[in-house]
């Protein structure tokens, strides 16, 4: 090892920690946010007056072991709804969709196709079947 490396670490040895005074306001707001992450906390930091940086927030919190695993990406089950998509059209050949027979479900298929024809010019235009 390098004496200036040595001498480096020997120097700092003794230092106190400076983030001790925030660290301690990390945990006491943990106390009473138990699902606060770096982004929340950060915020709940700023709006107590402290100046602070996101990045800064974000290493002590891992120092403490703080981070907060319910958020995040994995721990969500994956859903496939993407909600109400698209509208319904009307029901023009007045189809019955609905039975009084229990048990049996009429359903229909809507199938769009859509084709391009290019004219004389070279211009496209985009025709629908259904």
């Amino acid at each position: 090892m390098p004496k200036a490396t040595y001498m480096y670490w020997q120097k700092r040895f003794d230092r106190e920690n400076p983030d001790k005074e925030i660290e301690e306001k990390i945990l006491e707001i943990r106390e009473l946010h138990k699902d606060y992450g770096y982004r929340r906390m950060l915020g709940e930091l700023r709006n107590q007056g402290y100046v602070i940086n996101k990045k800064k927030v974000q290493r002590i919190m891992q120092k403490l072991g703080l981070q907060v695993t319910s958020f995040t990406r994995r721990s969500r089950k994956y859903s496939s709804y993407k909600g109400k998509v698209g509208t319904v059209a009307p029901n023009r050949i007045r189809r019955r969709f609905n039975t009084h027979i229990p048990h049996q479900k009429i359903t229909t298929d809507t199938t769009e196709f859509k084709y391009y024809e290019v004219d004389v010019k070279g211009h496209m235009t985009m025709h629908k079947l259904y």
